[in-house]
């Protein structure tokens, strides 16, 4: 994934009030469960082969889990336009962290307004992941969807044109597709109204999030989203 994020993905500087949701650019997203109900399933510990053997926490997923995770599998083959790509994700008990990358497409309008200066401020994403960077919550404080699951969809932090084909949209779509699932299979499951993303714009960053994402079951307990099912 190093290959693929040098030079391809990379956003020297993005001041959010102008970016473009709808641009080239590796995105790192969470979703919450509404009330953070642990509804995907929990963490328990299993014995790795190994030698010695090894007690390795790992997410046991409901049926609902399960879809959340196939789901999100299924972005890039609904979106071929799009030119996505995922790397990795992760279905948490009451969470789903997940890195998305939009490429280069016919919907790509270049950055905001043009008004970017280089300075990261106002709403910007400052919280850090790993890397003794901050952890508190991996959550970067950036809603891009006001949406309810039960209200029309919008994006108001995006005024940039057509909604249609950019990472709201995406989520959206994905949020959709799982409380569908639920409604007909009558499982109790509502997600949070909001989402939260963080713009990616160097490989170490990259890597410093993608190892939060992939050790998350084992940090489950200190997570600020620790919840008991």
């Amino acid at each position: 994934m190093a290959e693929l994020f040098k030079n391809k993905y990379r956003i020297s500087s993005a001041r959010l009030q102008t970016w473009d949701y709808a641009n080239a650019g590796m995105y790192f997203i969470t979703i919450c469960t509404a009330r953070r109900e642990c509804f995907f399933g929990e963490i328990v510990e299993t014995r790795c082969i190994a030698s010695p053997p090894e007690i390795q926490p790992q997410m046991q997923l409901t049926e609902i889990g399960k879809t959340a995770q196939t789901e999100w599998l299924k972005s890039v083959e609904l979106r071929p336009d799009m030119n996505l790509e995922l790397a990795e994700f992760e279905v948490m008990p009451n969470h789903f962290h997940g890195i998305i990358m939009i490429g280069e497409n016919k919907y790509n309008r270049g950055n905001g307004n043009g008004n970017d200066n280089g300075n990261d401020n106002g709403n910007d994403d400052h919280d850090r992941i790993g890397g003794g960077m901050d952890c508190r919550d991996a959550m970067h404080r950036v809603s891009t969807d006001t949406d309810t699951d039960t209200t029309p969809h919008r994006d108001t932090a995006n005024q940039f044109g057509s909604q249609s084909k950019n990472l709201g949209s995406i989520i959206r779509g994905y949020k959709s597709a799982v409380t569908t699932h639920a409604r007909k299979n009558n499982i109790s499951f509502a997600w949070q109204p909001r989402f939260h993303d963080h713009i990616i714009r160097t490989n170490d960053e990259y890597h410093r999030i993608a190892n939060y994402i992939l050790n998350n079951p084992g940090q489950w307990q200190k997570d600020k989203f620790y919840a008991h099912k």
